[in-house]
């Protein structure tokens, strides 16, 4: 099966049920590092993983252009962990704040368009950091919340997480959270929990694209 033409929600739904069967050489309920970019898009996903994984959400994302930002979503993040009944346990690790590593790329690529390759190495930050973590701190797996939304390219995002993952020695869970109603089911958590949401994902380049979309709908007519 190619990459664009796998069903990645499925290859997760393989994974689970060996792992329900004792498979994978790992113990039941096993450990997951679930990097998050904010507490809307993870709301699914931690509802649907935490019934088998152990969770620890990992907030990091230094794309974030604004430390209060930053703060505002973390927060967010933290009290969904505290408001949220799971099944299993789930944890919160804190990512340094480090915006100098994604300018470091991103100002080269201020003109490429949304979704494009400076978002490609923004996955690929996030993703990189996570499987390291992973690595270092011993979880049976490490996974990403950013296949929720419509807007990601799934066959991206794997292709970016193996890549980690054989690079860090981590096993990565493939996943496309926004299948079966999985963006839906945000929209409707984040209500539920009346959860801080944002039109953009956190860099200077998603907030001006927003904001002239917004500028554009309000110059409509009636």
């Amino acid at each position: 099966m190619s990459e664009r033409a796998a069903n990645w929600q499925r290859e997760m739904e393989r994974v689970i049920e060996g792992l329900e069967r004792g498979e994978n050489g790992v113990p039941r309920d096993p450990t997951l590092l679930l990097h998050s970019c904010c507490g809307p898009c993870s709301s699914s996903v931690i509802e649907r993983l935490s019934r088998h994984f152990r969770i620890t959400v990992f907030y990091y994302n230094p794309n974030i252009d604004e430390r209060d930002e930053y703060e505002k979503r973390a927060a967010e993040q933290r009290r969904l962990l505290e408001e949220m009944e799971t099944p299993l346990p789930v944890a919160f690790l804190a990512g340094e704040y480090e915006p100098e590593d994604f300018l470091a790329f991103a100002r080269g690529k201020a003109g490429e368009p949304e979704g494009g390759e400076r978002c490609t190495a923004c996955y690929a930050l996030r993703i990189d950091r996570t499987a390291k973590e992973a690595a270092d701190r011993g979880f049976a797996y490490f996974a990403t919340t950013l296949s929720v939304s419509p807007l990601k390219d799934a066959a991206r995002i794997n292709r970016l997480g193996f890549a980690a993952a054989e690079a860090y020695g981590a096993r990565w869970l493939p996943a496309d959270f926004k299948k079966r109603d999985g963006y839906r089911r945000s929209i409707e958590l984040s209500r539920e929990y009346c959860l801080y949401r944002q039109e953009y994902c956190g860099c200077t380049y998603s907030r001006l694209a927003a904001e002239k979309r917004r500028a554009e709908r309000d110059a409509l007519p009636d």
